[in-house]
Parts: structure tokens; C-alpha cells; sequence
């Protein structure tokens, strides 16, 4: 997923971008309100699949940040984290637009369960698995079978399969590939996506990624590839 995270707090910041990096996720760390507000208005052609939102940033309120997003229309998933805990303070987060509310200090593995069940929810998946051919993507379990056997997938590797396999048959380019990999302040190599996309080819078959030149790249679900 590629993710929004709003946090002030330069520690804790660095601990959930690099515990979210190292889950497979793209994170743009945002340390204020305007800093977030800018950042989740900008992110069109790749746009964010959620944001992790503190409450108290040293600009504005995360609430009225969040307010304001959704009186912009923008229905990006949100989980709020934060410390303040009292249930009025919670009622007021999902009142105001949140998804989700975990209450600080919070722990990495339900981050990413919580984060996981927002991706389901909002691409309408009933069952959080993706079928293509003879690959099956469970994402819950970050599992990839062919052909019923098992699949050792890279955390980079699974991410751009999994941004591929949402879109079944579209081209996505490499702009769009490449922010869906890497947060802002990721060095990348200026091979990295063909080297990926090479790895998955081998472990999957080259048929099942198919090249658009000059475009970008693309799920076959019918065979055929490039």
C-alpha cells in the first residue's frame, strides 16, 4: 500500500515509517498538518490507499485536517493514532471521517492487520484473496501461490505484484509503480522497478506481466506477454 503517515513526533515517526517499510508499504512521512494537507492533495496520479493520522500536530488539528479532506470529497481510508484515549476522543476521531482508531503506543503487527482490513474494505473484497490464472495473492497472510505451490516473494516484490493485481489488465506506468514502492525519502536505484519486475516474471512466468512500451506494464489474464 502506499500511505500517508502524519506524524510530529520524530522517533515514533521513524519507528512506523521503517516498521511500515519493512511490512512491504510505501511511506510518505509528513511531520504537520500543512505539510499532510499538501502532500494528500498532490497524490493524483498515485493517489494514497490510507492514511495514519496523529491527532496532535504542532500546526493544526489532525481532526480538522481530516475534516477538511473529507469536505473535499477525498474518501482515502483513515486510522487515526494517537494517545489521547478517553471514549469521547474517539467518538469525536470516527465522527469526524476516521475508519479507524488505535490509541498509542501502538504496536506494529496490529497496525499492519488494522491497515490490511482497510485495504479489504475499501476495495470491496468480501474475501481478501485475488485470483489470476493460476496465481492466487492472499494479502492477510502476505501468501502467493502458483499452481497451488508456494511463492518466496521479497517485500518489494509482493508490493508491486499486489499494485499490479489491483488492477487487473490496466497499464500502470512507471511513475505510478515507482511511488507505489517507495516513500519520499528512499534512495532507489534507477533499475529497481525492471529488476523487480524481472524477479516476479521468473517466480511467476514471464507471460503473466506484460510490457507497454513507452506506457508501462500490465496483468495478462489471458495469456500472452511481452
Amino acid at each position: 500500500m502506499r500511505l500517508l503517515l502524519v506524524e510530529d513526533d520524530a522517533m515514533l515517526g521513524a519507528a512506523l515509517r521503517a516498521g511500515l517499510q519493512q511490512d512491504g508499504h510505501a511511506v510518505d512521512w509528513a511531520r504537520t498538518a500543512d505539510e499532510a494537507d499538501s502532500a494528500w492533495l498532490a497524490a493524483a496520479e498515485a493517489p494514497y490507499e490510507a492514511v495514519v493520522l496523529d491527532l496532535g500536530l504542532p500546526d493544526a488539528s489532525g481532526l480538522s485536517l481530516l475534516a477538511r479532506a473529507r469536505r473535499r470529497g477525498i474518501t482515502t481510508p483513515v486510522l487515526i493514532a494517537t494517545a489521547r484515549d478517553r471514549v469521547a476522543e474517539r467518538i469525536a476521531g470516527l465522527d469526524a471521517g476516521a475508519d479507524d482508531y488505535m490509541v498509542k503506543p501502538i504496536d506494529l503487527d496490529e497496525l499492519a492487520a488494522r491497515l490490511r482490513a482497510l485495504e479489504r474494505r475499501a476495495a470491496g473484497r468480501s474475501a481478501p484473496v485475488i485470483t489470476l490464472r493460476d496465481v492466487v495473492i492472499e494479502p492477510s497472510l502476505r501468501r502467493v501461490t502458483r499452481g497451488g505451490q508456494p511463492v518466496d516473494l521479497t517485500a518489494r516484490e509482493f508490493a508491486l505484484l499486489l499494485a499490479l493485481a489491483r488492477r487487473p489488465g490496466a497499464v500502470l506506468s512507471r511513475t505510478q509503480l515507482v511511488e507505489s514502492l517507495y516513500g519520499w525519502d528512499e534512495t532507489i536505484e534507477s533499475n529497481a522497478l525492471d529488476v523487480h519486475i524481472h524477479h516476479l516474471r521468473r517466480k511467476l512466468g514471464a507471460e503473466l506481466i506484460e510490457t507497454q512500451r513507452g506506457l508501462g506494464w500490465r496483468l495478462s489474464v489471458t495469456g500472452g506477454g511481452a
